[in-house]
């Protein structure tokens, strides 16, 4: 990557010397040069004003004329003197002068072509655009699944901060279709817009859809009327940060065994992260006293949530644990009972936590 180079120049210019140091060292040798030589030819006479008059038109290759005649061997000497090492002072500084400007230009310039020649190798990557919280914490996973990716993002600030942390990035506007061909949209398989604005991720989606048929698009929505307009623009899926967060509250208040037995287990969050590609849930679900699913086998369980649901694990309250438990075992008060959830994580739980129903039994009624 870019650093990478930027690293080789650096070590480079530890041998050779850093731009700023051969312009101090030939701006040294000129002043050197340009004190000795006035003070040899205030030693043979001069005042100083025609001293430096002198040295200055020689040292600068100016070639007005001498002030006063030089028609001594000591004044010659002194004269080619300054020419030869003043004339040779001055090339030297004017390269290091010109290698103080060109020197960080061409860094910035090479850095950027390098940084774009390593995105034109990208294929079949993720193209972030946006790197603000969510982007931030998107890239920590796709660099931890070493998945290749690009950061899109017009803020040189989070440029910077995407350069320190070694993303491949480039600084441009997402909403400019000449962006997202720099960042290989043609060749992307995944796009995902995580900016705040509702109306900049419609914008994109729909100019990214228009550059790719084949493109996934991830888009982020904030209000719920955003939802529609995403996939209508092209979007195939649409995430709504608010939504989950307040789901996920909403679950850990309804549902603190499910919270609790995904926190606490690294394998049980992989196996949901697995799950959740094929449309499942996870949930653990302790059974209340009096739930409508209290009693029941499991067969009854499953049957009555209408396939949205079905029973991988039964842990007894007094310790015995059922994996994979046979329809005829029968779920009781207290256990914790491990779903695997077709639709939402709600719909399980509310089925066991609903109150049990009357059935109508001739003239009586009884709790089913």
């Amino acid at each position: 990557m870019a650093d990478s180079w930027l690293n080789e120049g650096d070590r480079a210019s530890s041998v050779l010397g850093s731009p700023i140091q051969n312009l101090l060292r030939a701006m040294g040798f000129v002043a050197i040069i340009f004190v000795f030589a006035t003070i040899g030819f205030i030693h043979a006479g001069w005042n100083f004003g025609d001293a430096i008059y002198m040295v200055t038109l020689t040292i600068f290759s100016v070639g007005y004329g001498e002030v006063r005649p030089i028609d001594t061997t000591y004044l010659r000497v002194i004269t080619m003197s300054t020419i030869v090492l003043g004339c040779t002072g001055m090339i030297v500084f004017t390269g290091a002068l010109i290698q103080v400007f060109a020197h960080y230009q061409l860094r910035r310039m090479l850095g950027v072509d390098r940084m774009n020649t390593e995105i034109e190798k990208l294929s079949g990557h993720t193209i972030i655009c946006g790197f603000g919280r969510i982007g931030v914490e998107l890239a920590k996973e796709l660099a931890k699944a070493r998945q290749s990716f690009v950061v899109l993002e017009r803020s040189t600030t989070r440029i910077a901060e995407a350069q320190a942390a070694g993303y491949l990035c480039f600084a441009g506007d997402a909403t400019d279709e000449t962006a997202l061909h720099i960042v290989g949209i043609e060749r992307a398989r995944v796009l995902a817009t995580v900016l705040p604005d509702d109306a900049a991720n419609v914008f994109i989606t729909l100019s990214a859809r228009n550059l790719n048929n084949r493109l996934e698009i991830i888009a982020r929505g904030e209000a719920p009327t955003t939802e529609g307009k995403l996939i209508h623009a092209g979007a195939d899926k649409v995430v709504m940060p608010t939504h989950i967060g307040a789901e996920r509250i909403a679950e850990m208040i309804l549902y603190p065994t499910t919270a609790k037995f995904i926190g606490e287990s690294p394998h049980v969050r992989d196996l949901k992260r697995g799950l959740h590609e094929f449309g499942l849930e996870l949930e653990a679900i302790t059974v209340p006293r009096e739930g409508a699913l209290t009693g029941a086998t499991v067969a009854e369980a499953e049957r009555r949530g209408n396939g949205a649901f079905f029973v991988v694990q039964i842990d007894r309250a007094d310790g015995p644990s059922f994996v994979h438990p046979s329809e005829d075992v029968r779920i009781e008060a207290g256990d914790t009972v491990v779903l695997v959830l077709r639709n939402s994580r709600v719909s399980g739980g509310a089925i066991f936590a609903a109150a049990r129903q009357p059935i109508r039994m001739g003239r009586t009624f009884t709790k089913r």
